[in-house]
């Protein structure tokens, strides 16, 4: 996950929590970047995906 969509996204796909700390300060994704990668992973939709444009994941 991490190496296709970063390291926040990653981070939420596998259900770490939000505690403060280095590394979620600023690092996080929301339930819509976590579908997306979701999807583009599996190649099938999800209800709450966006399209990897939104979140800037393509150029």
């Amino acid at each position: 996950m991490e190496r296709n969509f970063g390291y926040g996204i990653a981070r939420a796909y596998a259900g770490h929590t939000d505690r403060t700390g280095p590394a979620t300060t600023y690092i996080k994704a929301d339930l819509q970047a976590v579908a997306t990668a979701l999807a583009a992973l599996t190649g099938q939709p999800h209800p709450l995906a966006t399209s990897l444009d939104e979140l800037g994941l393509r150029s």
